[in-house]
C-alpha cells in the first residue's frame, strides 16, 4: 500500500512485541499492570507533591514534572501497544504522526527534567549556603519553560523531517509504537535528511544532558569525599542514589538504540531495549524516588491519616 505525506486515509499495521501467538495473553496482562502501576503511581506522587507545602522546594517541582511526564508518555505508547496483544493493530497516518511526535516531546523533555534535577543536586551539596539564591523559584520555572521549548524543537524537527517522506515499502511496522528506525525502513524516498536529524538532535539530547548530568555527579562526589562524617556521607550518598539509577536508565537504552548504527534485522532487538526507557523507566520512577525518600514518606503517611481521619 503507497503512503504518501499527502495521503491522510492510509494505515500502518503496528506488528507489537512479538509475533508468537502463545506469549500475546501472559504479556498483555504483564503490561497492563505495567500501566496500571505507572498511572498509579506518577498520579500519586503528583497529588503527594500538590497536597504537601513541605514538599513545595526545586527537587520536588522537578520531581513532580518528571512524573508528569511520565504520566503523559506512558499514555502515548502502552494503550496501542496493549492493542497489539490482542488483535491486528492499524494505526492511521495521522494518528501514526501524532503518536511520534508526542513521543519525541516527551522523551526529550525528560532528558531535560533529569538534567536539570542533576544540577539541583550538585547545588543542594556542593554549594549549600547559595543553594536558595541560586535554585530560585524563577530560575526553577526558567530550567522547565527551557525544557518544553526543547522538547518542542525536537517533536517538530522528527515529526517534520518524517512528513517529508513517501512510505511504499509496504505498511507493516515492525514495532509496538510509530518510532523513528522502523518507520524510515519502508520509506521508498531518501532517508538521508532523517538520519541525519535523527543524529543531530538525539546527539544534543543525550549526549548534553549525559554530560552535564556526569559532570554535576563527578564534582559532587569529589565533595561527598571531603565530608569527614559518615552519616553527612551517607545522606549524601542516600540523595543521589536514586537519581543515579533512573539516569543510568534512560540514558543507557535511548543512546544504545539511536546512537548506534542500524543494521538490517536490529529492530527486534531495538524493540526490548525501547522496552526499558518508555515503559520499565516510567512505572520504577515513583518507586525509585519514595521508598528511599523520608520527606516522601512523611508526606504519604500524612496524607493518608487525613484522608482516613477526616
Amino acid at each position: 500500500m503507497a503512503i504518501g505525506n499527502d495521503s491522510s486515509g492510509t494505515e500502518f499495521i503496528l506488528l507489537g512485541l512479538t509475533q508468537q501467538p502463545e506469549l500475546q495473553l501472559p504479556l498483555f496482562f504483564i503490561f497492563l499492570g505495567f500501566y496500571v502501576v505507572t498511572m498509579v503511581g506518577n498520579m500519586g506522587l503528583i497529588f503527594l507533591i500538590g497536597l504537601n507545602p513541605h514538599l513545595h522546594t526545586p527537587m520536588y517541582y522537578f520531581l513532580f514534572n518528571l512524573s508528569f511526564i511520565d504520566f503523559c508518555y506512558s499514555s502515548v505508547i502502552i494503550p496501542r501497544m496493549l492493542m497489539s496483544f490482542v488483535k491486528e493493530n492499524i494505526i492511521s497516518y495521522a494518528e501514526c504522526m501524532t503518536q511520534l511526535c508526542f513521543f519525541s516531546f516527551f522523551v526529550i523533555d525528560e532528558c531535560y527534567v533529569l538534567t536539570s534535577m542533576a544540577y539541583d543536586r550538585y547545588v543542594a551539596i556542593c554549594k549549600p549556603l547559595l543553594y536558595k539564591v541560586t535554585m530560585s523559584h524563577q530560575v526553577c520555572l526558567m530550567l522547565m519553560v527551557g525544557t518544553y521549548v526543547m522538547g518542542f524543537v525536537g517533536a517538530i524537527a522528527h515529526t517534520g523531517c518524517m512528513l517529508r517522506l513517501s512510505f511504499c515499502d509496504g505498511n507493516i511496522v515492525n514495532h509496538y509504537m510509530c518510532d523513528i528506525p522502523p518507520l524510515l525502513q519502508l520509506s521508498c524516498t531518501s532517508t538521508y535528511i532523517n538520519e541525519v536529524m535523527v543524529f543531530t538532535v538525539v546527539g544534543i539530547n543525550v549526549i548534553v544532558p549525559s554530560l552535564t548530568i556526569s559532570i554535576s555527579y563527578t564534582l559532587i562526589l569529589s565533595n561527598i569525599f571531603h565530608i569527614r562524617s559518615t552519616e553527612g556521607r551517607s545522606k549524601a550518598f542516600s540523595t543521589c542514589s536514586s537519581h543515579i539509577v533512573t539516569v543510568s536508565l534512560f540514558f543507557g537504552a535511548s543512546a544504545f538504540m539511536y546512537l548506534k548504527p542500524s543494521p538490517a534485522g536490529s529492530l527486534d532487538r531495538d524493540k526490548v531495549s525501547t522496552v526499558f526507557y518508555t515503559i520499565v523507566g516510567p512505572m520504577m520512577n515513583p518507586f525509585i524516588y519514595s521508598l528511599r525518600n523520608k520527606d516522601v514518606k512523611i508526606a504519604l503517611s500524612k496524607t493518608l491519616k487525613k484522608r482516613v481521619f477526616s
